[in-house]
């Protein structure tokens, strides 16, 4: 296995996140492949390692200056074994093939854990929306979808949104795919609702972060209730995850962005996280501008080159990362731990470095790793699929009473096959060998492909 790691270091030297992926998971597995031969006589880490394909292509736009631009656009499709591939775009200057590749790989299992019949991938590009108008968007949206439309399809591969693609790009994306295939098909996820969206599909992952929660303290006996809590970001996820806190009684007292965050002892209430979701939604300002409304907060602002970020400093019972990977590292770690914070369920993916996540499983905290606590989104999107398909639309109520269903079966799948390999109330452990398991088994299935 050790030779696996080296061999894929060395292919890829260059993709850190990749490699931090793929070692949590071959880690997390090996006492499967040790009561399971015939998994490395089959060398399925090999192949579960590998893409089934990689599509990377030039993306030319004109600026509202006339001047043309170029970026670069991806497609990983990692795997295909129980259904089509899933998973977001990402729009961020930060995107390249390696956080591609780690995304799609993460998203392979966290399909897997739903009980939806859907293989893992996940594409991008590192133009940056932030800034662009609407009709700057809109021409590489076009142009990145002229090429893209050819690797995807309602049976073959469906994207969604992820940081920087919301229901504005969505739009364009699909509008550009219907003009070229000539055909009204659920190829996208994260549509509009008049246009054969799903309701909650905005608010999945937040929601489903929530729920997933909710489960882990319902093994010490506990809820949200009065807990206070710690949330990074301020896009969708942060958004609907501080909604479902206070849903369900607890107080989010952080949110922040790329500049900083924001510390309101108070509390954020639904009218001041209204006022977020007008600020970061409609008028897209940051989030400093909170103080403008509510001057007793404090906001700090957050130098990226620390290496310890100061949002996690505060007093608390809960935190949750939804901002982006590798946000919370073993100092951050430490001083939560410090703090009293006893559960960490993660909004974005892999927001812990393996430092942070070893010190949290050492001290035997809740924590709930991204591609089990975070999988509410695909899960409502594999929702709009199956939607799409039958040509309705479920009512609110439904599609909610789904996702949560869909997290306390996440919840407890984790728990039983931590259980089963005598790691009980590991969720990292619980979340790598169920999805493994269930991916393996149906690639061996499939014969040699």
């Amino acid at each position: 296995m050790e030779q696996i790691v080296e061999m894929i270091q060395a292919r890829d030297p260059e993709q850190y996140e990749f490699h931090q992926a793929v070692e949590e998971v071959i880690e997390s597995v090996k006492p499967v492949l040790d009561r399971n031969p015939e998994y490395r006589q089959q060398a399925v880490l090999e192949r579960i390692t590998e893409p089934e394909r990689v599509v990377m292509f030039r993306v030319p736009w004109m600026a509202d200056n006339g001047q043309v631009q170029v970026n670069r656009g991806f497609r990983v499709e990692m795997n295909s074994a129980i259904g089509p591939y899933k998973g977001g775009l990402r729009f961020h200057p930060s995107v390249n093939l390696g956080i591609i590749k780690f995304l799609a790989f993460e998203q392979v299992f966290k399909n897997s854990l739903t009980t939806l019949a859907m293989g893992g991938g996940k594409g991008g590009s590192d133009f940056d929306p932030k800034g662009k108008s609407d009709m700057e968007v809109m021409r590489f949206c076009q142009s990145f979808m002229s090429e893209l439309y050819r690797h995807i399809g309602p049976n073959t591969d469906v994207p969604a949104g992820d940081i920087g693609v919301g229901a504005r790009e969505i739009g364009y994306l699909f509008g550009m795919y219907k003009k070229l295939k000539n055909e009204f098909t659920g190829v996208l996820t994260g549509k509009s609702l008049n246009w054969g969206g799903s309701l909650i599909r905005p608010e999945a992952t937040g929601y489903g972060v929530v729920y997933f929660a909710a489960e882990m303290l319902a093994t010490r006996g506990e809820s949200l209730e009065g807990k206070t809590c710690l949330v990074s970001g301020s896009g969708n996820v942060a958004q609907f995850t501080t909604e479902k806190i206070i849903d369900l009684g607890g107080r989010v007292v952080t949110l922040s962005d790329s500049s900083g965050y924001i510390y309101d002892e108070q509390g954020i209430d639904r009218e001041k996280l209204d006022f977020v979701m007008d600020l970061k939604n409609i008028r897209r300002g940051r989030i400093s501008d909170y103080l403008n409304a509510y001057p007793h907060a404090v906001y700090t602002a957050v130098d990226p080159a620390l290496d310890h970020n100061p949002l996690w400093d505060h007093r608390a019972d809960c935190a949750f990362p939804a901002a982006t990977q590798n946000e919370i590292n073993d100092k951050d770690a430490a001083k939560l731990l410090a703090n009293g914070v006893y559960l960490v369920s993660e909004g974005a993916n892999m927001p812990s470095t393996p430092e942070a996540v070893d010190l949290f499983i050492d001290n035997k905290i809740l924590y709930g790793p991204g591609k089990a606590a975070n999988a509410g989104g695909v899960a409502v999107s594999g929702l709009e699929m199956a939607q799409n398909s039958m040509r309705l639309a479920w009512p609110r109520e439904e599609v909610d009473s789904r996702l949560k269903h869909i997290m306390e079966s996440i919840h407890r799948t984790c728990i039983d096959a931590a259980g089963s390999y005598g790691a009980d109330g590991n969720y990292v452990i619980g979340a790598n060998i169920a999805g493994f398991i269930k991916v393996v088994n149906a690639m061996l299935d499939q014969g040699l492909v």
